[in-house]
C-alpha cells in the first residue's frame, strides 16, 4: 500500500454536517498497514458519535482504491480539551467547558432548550453536566427525570445526581423544598451559585451548561466576574419584546468578555397537530435577524412542540430525541455547532505553569 497517497486522501475527506476536512482539523492520528489490513486512526477534539457512521462510510470511499482486497479497520477517539475563558478567573477542576445559556426574558424556554442542548451533547459522546443557576425556579431536575435525586456527600462535597442520559446534574432543587419560595437577597443568591460550582465533585465534564435566570442581574454578573465561561448561547422567540431583552443579555456577555457562540430561536411557528397548518404566532426570523446583527451563527429555529413539551413535564428528554428525529435532528445540530465553536477557541493552559506566590 502507498501509505503518503492513502494520507492525502484522507485529508481531502469532508466532515459530514461541516465545511471542514480530516486534513484540516488534522485529525488522521495513525495510518499502519499490519498482517489484518490497514488501520487508521481518527482524533477530534469534539463529540462525532452522531456522524460516525456516516464518516466512516466516507473513509472508506476514500481509502479503497488503494488497499485492494484488505480489510480497513478504523478507529475514531475524541479528545476535548480545556478551552480560554474570562482573563483572571480560574478554569474548575473537574469541568474543561463552560456554557451559559441566557435568554434576558422568562417564558422563551431557556430551561428547555439546556436540558434538550445537554442531552444532544450527551448521545453525541460528550460528557455532559447541567448547572441549574435559576435558584428561584428550579426546573433541570424534573426535566432531566431526576426530581427525586439527592447529591451524595464525599470529602465535604456534592456529588452531582446522574440522569439516565448520564448527564451531571446540580440545582437548588435538590436541596431545598421545591414547594417553598426562596426568598434570598442578591449576596445569598451569588453565594448559593458558586457553592453548587464549585463545592460540586464534577466528573470529568467535557461541557457544562448553566441554566440562568432571566435578567441580567446578581447571578450574571457572579457568572462573568467569578465563573470560567467559555462562551454562551442566548435564547429568544421571535417576538419583538423577547428580542428587546435579548439584545440586553447580549450587551451583558460583551461588556465582561464572554462569547456568544451562538442565537436559539425558540417558538419559531406553531404547527396544527390535527391540519399541519403552520403560522408564526410570534413573528417570523426574529431570532435569525438578531444572530446575523450579532454576526454569530443561528443555531436553531425550533416550533411549538407539544412533545417536546410533554417530555419536559415528565423528565423525559433521553426519550424525546430518541423518539421525534425531527426535533432530534435541530437540537443535535445546534449541539454540534456548539461543540465545534468552542473546539475553534484558543486553548487553556494556565493549568501548567507554576503558581507564583507572592510574600
Amino acid at each position: 500500500m502507498n501509505i503518503p497517497e492513502i494520507q492525502a486522501a484522507l485529508e481531502a475527506v469532508d466532515i459530514p454536517q461541516t465545511e471542514r476536512t480530516l486534513g484540516g482539523e488534522t485529525a488522521i492520528k495513525s495510518i499502519e498497514e499490519r498482517s489484518d489490513g490497514l488501520h487508521i486512526a481518527l482524533q477530534f477534539s469534539y463529540p462525532v458519535r452522531h456522524i460516525g457512521t456516516e464518516l466512516a462510510n466516507r473513509v472508506q470511499e476514500a481509502v479503497i482504491a488503494y488497499t485492494g482486497d484488505a480489510s480497513i479497520h478504523l478507529g475514531i477517539e475524541t479528545d476535548i480539551g480545556t478551552h480560554k475563558v474570562q482573563p483572571g478567573v480560574a478554569t474548575i477542576k473537574g469541568v474543561k467547558n463552560i456554557i451559559a445559556v441566557a435568554s434576558g426574558k422568562g417564558g422563551v424556554g431557556k430551561s428547555t432548550t439546556t436540558a434538550n442542548l445537554a442531552t444532544a451533547m450527551a448521545r453525541m459522546g460528550a460528557r455532559v453536566g447541567v448547572l441549574d443557576a435559576d435558584l428561584y425556579g428550579p426546573s433541570q431536575p424534573t426535566m432531566l427525570g431526576v426530581a427525586d435525586g439527592k447529591p451524595d456527600q464525599k470529602n465535604q462535597k456534592l456529588i452531582p445526581v446522574e440522569a439516565d442520559s448520564g448527564i451531571q446534574v446540580m440545582s437548588i432543587g435538590f436541596l431545598v423544598d421545591t414547594d417553598q419560595a426562596v426568598v434570598w437577597r442578591g449576596p445569598m443568591l451569588s453565594q448559593a451559585l458558586q457553592q453548587l460550582l464549585f463545592q460540586s465533585e464534577w466528573n470529568d465534564v467535557d461541557y457544562l451548561f448553566i441554566d440562568l435566570p432571566p435578567g441580567t442581574g446578581d447571578i450574571q454578573l457572579t457568572l462573568s466576574q467569578k465563573i470560567p465561561v467559555t462562551g454562551s448561547v442566548v435564547v429568544t422567540t421571535p417576538q419583538d419584546i423577547a428580542l428587546i431583552d435579548a439584545r440586553k443579555a447580549v450587551d451583558m456577555f460583551h461588556k465582561v468578555n464572554i462569547p456568544i457562540f451562538g442565537v436559539l430561536e425558540n417558538m419559531s411557528v406553531h404547527i396544527c397537530s390535527n391540519c399541519g397548518h403552520a403560522e408564526a404566532i410570534f413573528g417570523s426570523e426574529g431570532g435569525k435577524n438578531l444572530a446575523g446583527r450579532l454576526n454569530v451563527p443561528l443555531l436553531g429555529q425550533l416550533p411549538l412542540s407539544l412533545p417536546v413539551r410533554e417530555a419536559m413535564d415528565n423528565g423525559t428528554a433521553l426519550q424525546l430525541l430518541d423518539n421525534h428525529p425531527e426535533i432530534e435532528q435541530i437540537y443535535t445540530a445546534a449541539a454540534f455547532q456548539l461543540a465545534l465553536s468552542v473546539a475553534d477557541k484558543g486553548k487553556d493552559f494556565s493549568n501548567r505553569f507554576p503558581r507564583i506566590v507572592v510574600e
